[in-house]
C-alpha cells in the first residue's frame, strides 16, 4: 500500500505564495507519477500539475502555467507543489495522487492513491 500525505495549505493573502509538500510511504513504486488535484466546495475535482517520479517531467493545467512548479526531493520522497501569486479563486482542498506509471497525466482516473487533502483559503 501506498500512503500519501500532503502538508504546507493555510491562509494567505492574495498575491502571497504557498508550497505544497507530499510524502510518500510504503509500497515502493518503482516507476510512477504524481499529481496534484484540487476541489473547490460545488466544483468539480481540477487537475493542477503532475511530475515523473523519475525523469523530471512536468505537466501543468494550462490555466496554472506560469504561477506554480512541481519539483522533486528524492532524499525525503517528497514532491513539491509551489503556488505563486494565489487568487481567491485558488481556494480548495489540494490533493495528491500517485499512479504507477511514470507518464504524467491530468486524468484523475488514472490514479490509483491518494492523500487526505490540505486546505488552501486565499483572502481578499
Amino acid at each position: 500500500q501506498v500512503q500519501l500525505i500532503e502538508s504546507g495549505g493555510g491562509l494567505v493573502q492574495a498575491g502571497g505564495s504557498l508550497r505544497l509538500s507530499c510524502t510518500h510511504s510504503g509500497r515502493t513504486l518503482s516507476s510512477y507519477a504524481m499529481g496534484w488535484f484540487r476541489q473547490a466546495p460545488g466544483k468539480e475535482r481540477e487537475f493542477v500539475g503532475a511530475g515523473s517520479w523519475h525523469g523530471g517531467a512536468t505537466y501543468y493545467a494550462e490555466s496554472l502555467k506560469g504561477r506554480i512548479a512541481i519539483s522533486t526531493d528524492n532524499a525525503k520522497n517528497t514532491m513539491n507543489l509551489q503556488m505563486n501569486s494565489l487568487h481567491p479563486e485558488d481556494t480548495a482542498v489540494y490533493y495528491c495522487a500517485a499512479k504507477g506509471q511514470s507518464n504524467v497525466s491530468g486524468e484523475y482516473w488514472r490514479y490509483s492513491y491518494w492523500g487526505q487533502g490540505t486546505q488552501i483559503a486565499v483572502s481578499s
